[in-house]
């Protein structure tokens, strides 16, 4: 236990907590401004060189809130609960974490994070647990963009699911827009000159297949170029979801479609990872990237993206601003003691283009 002392303010320091009242008498100032200054209260009149000085005391004294007590008053446990089946260990899904994580910091919150590994019992227990702990509230985020039968024992609490959406209207989200990010990358194929383009996909039954397929098509319409079926290239990764898996999915997706008499000479990739498989193929049948094929990904891994030659032009996920959108929904749907609940809000944020040097004019056939 430390021992007592005398801090240059004269204030007695002894080994237990400090609290308001400390600090309001080393200021000069009463508890209640102390109060509004500390919890940045707006719209009190109370002077810069005051509130600098009771900042400058707490710090001094070493002051911490009682979040307990504030709790109490608040009837807010000032911390979100943020439930993953997979979402801690995949590529990129750091970024989601990182942006829910501070976006909660920056209104004074802790994010309790647990990874289920998509193990149904232990979801159970870990919902119980935040529950238990009386969580303002609950992010239920997936591994990937897909459909998800939300838990009924989140029904009773705020929740907001992220890159996951379920089939009740009335729950809200937070998902890429597959639409528009589909249909961003064949534009940068199609604004190069290219008029053949192929794609090439999984086959998981996922909003994120077949919004990109949507996006693809989209693209093609508005420039004029017909839809064809057989520039559509499906294949079952060998190890769903893991990065040779998907590699060695895109490479044999990406051979069918660059052997046919007349192949294609841009070629739109499911995701990265598909792409670094296009890139094999591509180089096995003498084909230089981008001169004789171009090449657009999606996702962004830059593990990937970034180590491919020539460096893959992509479009981004975003990973950041889906977790930070989430916590701001969030927040809005719990309330406050001061405030009614907000309303639900589905959010599909926009997926923007990475440039890089996997794209040019098509060659001349």
């Amino acid at each position: 236990m430390s021992q007592p002392g005398i801090n240059h303010f004269g204030v007695e320091i002894m080994a237990r907590r400090i609290g308001i009242k400390d600090v309001a008498a080393a200021a000069g100032v009463s508890t209640w401004t102390v109060s509004h200054v500390l919890n940045r209260v707006e719209g009190k009149r109370i002077g810069a060189e005051t509130r600098e000085r009771v900042l400058r005391v707490a710090e001094e004294l070493g002051y911490k809130p009682n979040s307990l007590a504030r709790g109490l008053r608040t009837q807010r446990s000032q911390t979100i609960g943020f439930i993953g089946d997979e979402i801690a260990t995949t590529p990129n899904s750091g970024r989601i974490i990182l942006g829910a994580q501070e976006a909660a910091a920056a209104q004074g919150m802790v994010l309790l994070l647990v990874n289920t590994g998509g193990d149904a019992e232990l979801e159970r227990r870990s919902i119980e647990m935040l529950l238990q702990r009386q969580v303002d509230g609950v992010l239920y985020a997936a591994m990937y963009h897909r459909v998800v039968e939300l838990p009924e024992s989140l029904r009773s609490t705020p929740t907001v699911l992220l890159d996951a959406r379920c089939e009740d209207p009335s729950v809200p989200f937070v998902v890429p827009d597959e639409v528009q990010g589909g249909h961003t990358a064949v534009r940068e194929l199609i604004e190069h000159g290219h008029r053949r383009i192929g794609m090439t996909v999984g086959v998981a039954d996922i909003p994120a297949l077949h919004g990109r397929i949507e996006g693809y098509r989209k693209a093609l319409e508005e420039a004029g170029i017909g839809y064809d079926p057989a520039l559509v290239a499906a294949e079952k990764a060998v190890h769903i979801g893991t990065p040779a898996g998907d590699a060695d999915a895109g490479y044999r997706a990406a051979r069918r479609l660059l052997t046919l008499d007349e192949r294609p000479t841009g070629l739109f990739c499911f995701n990265d990872r598909m792409a670094a498989g296009a890139y094999r193929a591509a180089a096995e049948l003498g084909l230089s990237i981008p001169g004789d094929l171009s090449v657009v990904g999606f996702d962004n891994q830059e593990l990937v993206s970034e180590t491919l030659h020539p460096r893959l032009s992509t479009v981004q996920l975003p990973h950041y601003e889906m977790g930070a959108r989430a916590v701001t929904q969030l927040l809005a749907l719990a309330g406050t003691p001061d405030s009614p609940p907000g309303p639900v809000t589905q959010e599909m944020l926009h997926c923007p283009l990475v440039a890089r040097a996997s794209v040019t004019s098509p060659p001349r056939l």
